[in-house]
Parts: C-alpha cells; sequence; structure tokens
C-alpha cells in the first residue's frame, strides 16, 4: 500500500531524530497525495529521505508518529504493539488473582500515541484521543481480541470526549465487541471496584492511582482520613482497609457520592466509619474544623487543560493546599496531586511550597509520587509524565 508523503521544512527534522513522537504543523512544508484526517501518511525530510509513519490530522500536531521504520500499519503492527505492552505488564506482576485492573497501553508510553486502553477484568475499555486511532478502532479491537486469546469478552469504544472536536468525526461511545450481561466490578489488589465506563470520568476508574493508594492504606491506621475529590472512593477503601479510625469522602458529583458509597459497601457492608459529603472542596475545606483530620488526600481534577490557564490553575493548588495545611492536626500526612499535563513537577512543587510559607507551620516532605508502572513514560516525550504527586508531613 502506498501512503501519501508529508515533506517537512529544512531543519525541522532534529525532532524527529531525537524520537520524539510528535510533528507540530509548523514543522510541515507541503503534501504529496490526498489524506483524509487520521490516515497513515510516511514522513520525509527537505532532501527526501524517510524519517518517519504515523497518523495525520488537523491542529498543531501535525502527525502522531507511529513507527521510525519504514512499515505497513495494518493488524500484525496492532498485534505486534499490542504483545509488546501486554508483555510489560505481565513482568511487572499486574496480572495477578488479586488484580485485574490495569492500563496496557499507554499513548506514547507505549508507542502507540493517542491510544489508551484500560483492562477491567474481561472488559477493555478502548480510548482514541487522536483520529487516526478512531479511523483504526476496528482494527485495534481485533487486534486486541486476538492477543488476549478469548479472555477478553467485552470491548467499549469510548472516545466522544476525548477526539479533537474540528476533526469532525461524530464518533459515537459503544461496544465493538459484547455487551451483554457484562460484569460490573473490578478487582485492584484485592478489593473490588464497580467501574462505570459508560458514563464515569476517563474510562471508569482512575487507575493511575493504584499504588499511591496502597501507600494510603499503609499509613491509615487509628487516623482520621478526608478523601476530597473521592470520586469512586478508590483512596476511602484502601484507607478503611488499612484500619482508619474514621474514613470521610468528599465529592461535588452526587454521582460520584452515590458511586463511592456503592465500592465502600461492596468492600466493608456496614462499617460505620465511612461518611460521605456531597459538597465543594473548597466550602468543605473553609468550614471543617481545624484539627478534625490527620490524613488528608487531595486528588483535584486537572486545573489546567493547556498552559495558557497555568497561572490561575497554580494559584487554585495554592489555595487548596494553604487550606488543608492549615486544617491538618499536628503531625498529620497529606497526599498532595496535581493530574495536569500543563503544570511540571517544578511549578506544582514551588505551588505547594508557597501554600506552606503562607500557613507558618513545619512542613516535610516524606515522598514523591507519581503515575503508576503500567502508565510509562517514553524517554523521548516526557511530557507523558502528568501526574506529580507528594506526601508531606506537616508540624
Amino acid at each position: 500500500m502506498q501512503y501519501a508523503k508529508i515533506y517537512l521544512n529544512r531543519g525541522r527534522e532534529e525532532s524527529i531524530k531525537r524520537f520524539h513522537p510528535w510533528i507540530f504543523s509548523g514543522a510541515v512544508n507541503h503534501l504529496d497525495g490526498n489524506t483524509e484526517e487520521g490516515d497513515v501518511v510516511e514522513v520525509y525530510d527537505s532532501q527526501g529521505n524517510y524519517l518517519a509513519t504515523g497518523h495525520c490530522q488537523i491542529g498543531s500536531i501535525a502527525v502522531r508518529i507511529l513507527s521510525f521504520n519504514k512499515e505497513k500499519i495494518d493488524r500484525n503492527f496492532w498485534e505486534k504493539r499490542i504483545k509488546t505492552a501486554l508483555s510489560l505488564r505481565k513482568s511487572l506482576g499486574l496480572i495477578r488473582n488479586d488484580n485485574n485492573t490495569f492500563r496496557l497501553i499507554h499513548g506514547e508510553g507505549d508507542n502507540l500515541p493517542g491510544l489508551i486502553i484500560d483492562l477491567y477484568g474481561e472488559t477493555a475499555v478502548l480510548q482514541a484521543h487522536s483520529p487516526g486511532m478512531h479511523v483504526a478502532r476496528t482494527e485495534i479491537a481485533e487486534s486486541l481480541q486476538n492477543v488476549l486469546n478469548g479472555s477478553l469478552k467485552n470491548i467499549y469504544y469510548k472516545s466522544e470526549d476525548t477526539l479533537p472536536f474540528n476533526a469532525g468525526l461524530e464518533p459515537e461511545n459503544n461496544y465493538l465487541l459484547g455487551g451483554q450481561n457484562v460484569p460490573e466490578t473490578a478487582l485492584e489488589n484485592g478489593l473490588n471496584f464497580h467501574i462505570d465506563w459508560i458514563r464515569g470520568q476517563k474510562t471508569g476508574f482512575f487507575i493511575d492511582q493504584r499504588e499511591n493508594r496502597l501507600l494510603v492504606e499503609k499509613y491509615s491506621a487509628n487516623r482520621n482520613v478526608l478523601n476530597m475529590f473521592c470520586y469512586t472512593g478508590g483512596f476511602s477503601c484502601y484507607a478503611m482497609r488499612g484500619q482508619a479510625a474514621a474514613v470521610h469522602s468528599v465529592d461535588s458529583s452526587a454521582k460520584a457520592i452515590d458511586l463511592a458509597n456503592r465500592n465502600i459497601s461492596l468492600n466493608f457492608p456496614n462499617d460505620n466509619r465511612h461518611k460521605t459529603f456531597a459538597d465543594d472542596a473548597f466550602n468543605f475545606l473553609n468550614r471543617m474544623e481545624k484539627d478534625q483530620y490527620d490524613m488528608i488526600i487531595l486528588d483535584p481534577p486537572a486545573f489546567a487543560k493547556h498552559r495558557k490557564v497555568l497561572k490561575n490553575a497554580l494559584q487554585g493548588y495554592k489555595k487548596l493546599n494553604v487550606a488543608a495545611i492549615e486544617k491538618i492536626r499536628q503531625g498529620g500526612l497529606l497526599f498532595t496531586f496535581s493530574c495536569s499535563q500543563a503544570v511540571s513537577k517544578e511549578d506544582f512543587q514551588l505551588a505547594v511550597f508557597s501554600a506552606s510559607a503562607q500557613t507558618g507551620r513545619t512542613v516535610r516532605i516524606i515522598k514523591h509520587l507519581t503515575q503508576q508502572e503500567d502508565h510509562p513514560v517514553n524517554i523521548y516525550h516526557p511530557e507523558g509524565e502528568y501526574i506529580k504527586g507528594l506526601i508531606l508531613h506537616v508540624e
């Protein structure tokens, strides 16, 4: 099969030679051939030398690179990449009797830019963040089914909110495989969770905090724990298993509160240590009594989707952390996170430093946190490290 060819402006091939997986529109000189949104193209430098093969798209990112070798992007290609990703997860010990929840494909981190695949037991949730992955969704689903050798019963495609609006693709969320009598729960580190991939955020569950939730469990014994932005109640369930004295879960969404209550009941029925509050985070923190909690978890949604709102986002993180640090009991632990890709580690730590200084309290960093090992970061694409977290000890 002949792919259309994209030629770059002179001197604009350097980032590709450093294996960065994106080509920006400003680097493109001209296109040789006809393409539609999401088509596979080959990329050449200004002298006609082959550089890479990838998906083309409209917007600031013109090409997402799939391969730096001249090869056909077909079912064999997809199966090879999925097998490589699965092998990594197996080698990391993520597939166990007590755990069937993990991310199988993490975009650039698995050399498949624009593609996310999360596994919840016998159900996979496939999410496209690029037109090319949307166009290839059926072939990807078939390849996924082949690689998993019949253990996969359902594949749900969920990309209505993740594809660029200017692509004009009009995607529909639907099952590409199965969809009948689908199990509603999945297992993570021995805890059961209801996963709402149809109506929930992202693919239904925040898998990227799995090991950080284990740290909450480790430090929860006999503490009064506050889980802000609780969503499914993941951190709350781990705190309950860690023998916390009390666990309070807060979220502005009533649907999230219902889901958190379901997950607590699923794992800890008739346990009165847990309470939920449907409330705005800042309002709750400002109203709560000082010294009421000696562990607080702040895991807000992304405050900054892009760098244009970075300043406001950092002010938001600072305000949130000021409220928590002011109110937490002496000797308390604060787990604080940012999942905004536009916010660097340095920016986030500076915001938390500023918040600590404003309160005047003695604060020490116990541990730096990041996303889990099934969310690998391509070393040539450092932007893929999006979760920044700190465990703070507050005197």
